[in-house]
């Protein structure tokens, strides 16, 4: 074969080579060229309830298409606000996780607005065994007591938020061993619930039910619980109805569904009885 082409297919190949490798340098450079945006983060970790200052926020880049909605750009947006949640240092501030007013800052703060905070009495029972924690999501029983045929236990809320647990308002919060325990869980509920669940605090019973916090589901149609559950013999006793009793001559019971219109009573005529005297001798006759 020439040289010559020799030569040129070689060139060619370096050629080609060069410029396959400048468009994969200048492909992996756009891509790392993508869009950034400035967004406000925390400098340090921060709990609920607490006033964001101008000096606990920080500018960091984020690349554009990974900013999630309600990002923060501006420190003024965010300065004297107090947050909802706890918020670790270096994490990106969301409008969604402060308070809308400004100047409010404490536990009050958390509560979302349109709820109201509602205490709750509980014992180591009531209380799901005191796994309960804040943040966590229960359901409301309510007991009313009574005799076996009037006790009745009926589900009156469902998926309710944790508030607070005695003096914890953060899950795995430890608190002083000698300060007196509180066997108080506070709930997070409409003002239509809180109603509800006064009435039922002072009707009854209250229990809490511990529930998955990703199981949103309520349920359909909750029928109360009698005390008939708890009976074995309910279901004998539905399907062999107790007998009637058999009435004394003198007392008449009600008529059951299908049962017959009783006949009137068979009136005799009564007998005649005639004194006879004889003398001394005194029969009666007997005329029927």
């Amino acid at each position: 074969m020439d040289r010559k082409k020799v030569a040129f297919i070689f060139v060619m190949a370096w050629v080609s080579a060069a410029l396959l490798s400048w468009f994969l340098y200048r492909t992996s450079r756009a891509i790392h060229r993508e869009a950034t945006v400035k967004v406000l983060a925390l400098a340090h970790s921060m709990t609920a309830g607490t006033l964001v200052k101008e000096a606990d926020l920080k500018t960091v880049d984020l690349l554009e298409r990974e900013a999630p909605k309600g990002i923060l750009r501006r420190k003024e947006e965010a300065v004297n606000r107090a947050l909802l949640v706890d918020v670790s240092a270096n994490e990106v501030m969301l409008d969604q996780k402060l308070v809308r007013r400004q100047g409010i800052e404490g536990i009050a703060a958390t509560i979302e607005e349109g709820k109201r905070a509602v205490a709750v009495k509980v014992d180591s029972v009531s209380g799901a065994g005191e796994l309960i924690e804040p943040q966590a999501r229960v359901d409301v029983l309510f007991t009313k007591p009574g005799k076996m045929s009037e006790a009745i236990t009926t589900t009156i809320l469902e998926n309710v938020k944790v508030l607070s647990v005695g003096r914890r308002v953060r899950p795995g919060e430890k608190v002083d061993p000698k300060a007196p325990k509180l066997p108080v869980v506070t709930l997070l509920v409409t003002p239509e619930e809180a109603q509800k669940l006064e009435l039922a605090k002072n009707q009854g019973r209250v229990s809490l039910i511990l529930r998955n916090p990703a199981d949103t589901k309520n349920l359909a149609n909750a029928e109360p619980v009698t005390a008939e559950v708890l009976d074995p013999l309910a279901p004998v006793r539905a399907a062999f109805p107790k007998a009637r009793p058999k009435p004394s001559p003198d007392q008449q019971l009600p008529l059951a569904d299908g049962d017959p219109l009783p006949s009137p009573p068979l009136r005799l005529k009564p007998d005649t009885v005639v004194d006879v005297f004889r003398g001394n001798k005194h029969t009666q006759e007997v005329f029927r």
